[in-house]
């Protein structure tokens, strides 16, 4: 499996121009350049690339990254030894360490790791809100759930959304008010889904920050634009908002 130079610097949150910038200077090149003049990217590229943000991440220039590199014999090593220094900033680097430890897992298990598994812990891009609203503890809590999962359970759980964004977005299709009881029996599954997530007041029981909590998921989906393409467009965004409003309101 490989990724194009755009896929990569998206799930990486770097741009184009540094990943370009990275085969100049001869840290990080395409595994191949298609017939098109494209750059792609395949898994041992990928594994590359999460060690260079590690070391960026510490503070290391590129020159140093790029001795780091040309002195290791076996990318395992190098990945322990970095696992060692991380650990000495844990509290500061816990989504890297564990993101390195499933690369780790799956180089052992001769198996190819996805892009957005080998790079998970490095483009946690809703830290922020989640503190801001929900507390310190409910990000910790859901974070240390997310990076115990192994490659598989993370993979089960994020196909299992997808599939409950494919049918918000079927329903939204074939016109299906907000009020009706498919999108109510929708609503109640999405409520469930977070049910799942330790951490959030659905999680806990709490009715009061639950109902707060489906209000402001259903609010987001509609105005924020890292959301509002997620549902397909804006007609599929605000069904989900109307719908989850409703249900909040009549059976939560």
């Amino acid at each position: 499996m490989e990724w194009t130079i755009q896929e990569l610097a998206a799930r990486a949150g770097v741009t184009s121009r540094t990943l370009r910038h990275y085969d100049r200077v001869g840290l990080l090149a395409p595994s191949r350049v298609g017939a098109n003049g494209y750059r792609y990217y395949d898994a041992a590229a990928v594994v590359r690339l999460q060690r260079i943000l590690l070391m960026r991440r510490l503070g290391m220039g590129l020159p140093a990254i790029a001795e780091v590199l040309a002195d290791e014999v076996d990318v395992r090593d190098g990945l322990h030894a970095h696992l060692a220094a991380l650990e000495e900033e844990r509290d500061r680097v816990e989504r890297q360490i564990r993101s390195v430890r499933d690369t780790l897992d799956a180089l052992r298990k001769g198996v190819e790791p996805r892009l957005d598994v080998l790079l998970a812990g490095f483009n946690d891009r809703y830290e922020d809100e989640v503190v801001a609203r929900w507390g310190e503890r409910a990000y910790q809590v859901s974070n240390d759930w997310w990076h115990g999962k192994t490659l598989d359970q993370q993979q089960a759980w994020k196909q299992d959304t997808e599939d409950l964004v494919a049918a918000w977005v079927a329903a939204a299709r074939t016109g299906t008010a907000p009020a009706s009881e498919h999108a109510q029996s929708l609503a109640a599954r999405h409520v469930r889904w977070l049910s799942r997530i330790p951490g959030t007041p659905t999680a806990e029981g709490d009715r009061e920050r639950s109902i707060e909590m489906v209000q402001c998921l259903g609010d987001m989906y509609v105005d924020d634009p890292r959301f509002a393409g997620m549902y397909d467009d804006e007609v599929g965004a605000r069904l989900v908002r109307d719908a989850l409003r409703t249900y909040a309101r009549t059976r939560m």
